[in-house]
């Protein structure tokens, strides 16, 4: 059960490791891009091209899918990146539903783990395998598997490195089960008295809105986190019409001479930078909405601001 490239991934590699994936449940076709043609989940797509059953229920508690799910009579069931299941669904397999889950649970539970990971400035991360029960990313945990987080690295990165680790991950955790050599900790065990659990909630456009009266590093490590998708964004001035421009990648300059927050200094042909609350932040990679995302420098060739 799964809906985008995330989950296509360990998906591929139950099939290539010679499981018997009887079918694939996953989200509805969606009107994509600029043209909105309809297109299907990227697990549809693989499903259909391994001559795979699918089903695209809108409702999960659906009687007629519910009626079709069992017809499949499957042993278990894997859930990466979908959505949250009703107990009817996650119980009827024999031997349960377990989700990758790419964070190291119980650390950044919700439905942006990797974003949030990196939006806080953390140095590791990982993916999780758990069985899924009443409660949201609660369950007992199998495996976890740790991934550093670079300097260099944002988002998008992360989601990669996550997505090959996790495959492994979720086929290691299959054999395991198979064998009935399952090993699970109930995640209460890893909460002391004195742990912080960070949330990962869905991501709103307001979030995405740098703030320049906050410091460098956090502005950095937002831009990181939000990079390529969602993407932070800010407004710039440009022939006397404010307009939104998104920002993939910045530099962050300290600087303690205390300038007025907020303030745009350009010389309109290789740097754009912005005052914070301990510097500048430099617009190294950008996109002004209806054009194509570019370097700064480039961006500056065809616009004055």
């Amino acid at each position: 059960m799964g809906t985008p490239d995330f989950a296509v991934a360990p998906l591929k590699t139950l099939v290539d490791s010679g499981f018997n994936v009887v079918a694939v449940v996953t989200g509805e076709d969606k009107p994509q891009g600029r043209g909105r043609k309809v297109l299907p989940t990227p697990v549809k797509e693989f499903a259909v091209e391994h001559g795979i059953p699918v089903l695209q229920p809108a409702k999960l508690k659906d009687e007629a899918f519910l009626a079709e799910l069992k017809s499949f009579n499957a042993d278990l069931q894997v859930v990466v990146a979908f959505r949250m299941l009703p107990e009817v669904v996650w119980a009827m397999p024999k031997l349960g539903t377990f989700n990758l889950h790419a964070a190291l649970l119980p650390q950044y539970r919700g439905a942006a783990p990797i974003n949030w990971a990196v939006i806080n400035g953390e140095t590791k991360t990982g993916v999780t395998t758990f069985f899924l029960d009443k409660d949201i990313d609660t369950g007992r945990i199998m495996l976890k598997q740790e991934v550093d987080i670079l300097p260099e690295d944002n988002a998008g990165t992360i989601h990669d490195k996550l997505m090959v680790v996790g495959s492994e991950l979720v086929k290691k955790t299959v054999e395991m089960i198979i064998s009935g050599d399952v090993k699970t900790v109930a995640q209460s065990e890893l909460i002391s008295s004195d742990t912080v659990l960070k949330p990962a909630p869905k991501i709103f456009k307001e979030d995405c809105r740098l703030d320049f009266s906050k410091d460098g590093i956090s502005i950095k490590n937002l831009v990181r986190g939000l990079s390529p998708y969602p993407a932070a964004f800010t407004t710039l001035k440009i022939k006397d019409k404010e307009m939104n421009v998104k920002v993939f990648e910045v530099g962050f300059e300290p600087d303690s001479s205390g300038k007025e927050v907020g303030k745009v200094i350009t010389d309109n042909k290789n740097f754009i930078k912005i005052s914070c609350q301990n510097g500048y932040i430099q617009l190294l990679d950008i996109q002004l909405e209806g054009k194509k995302r570019m370097k700064t420098e480039d961006f500056l060739r065809g616009v004055k601001l």
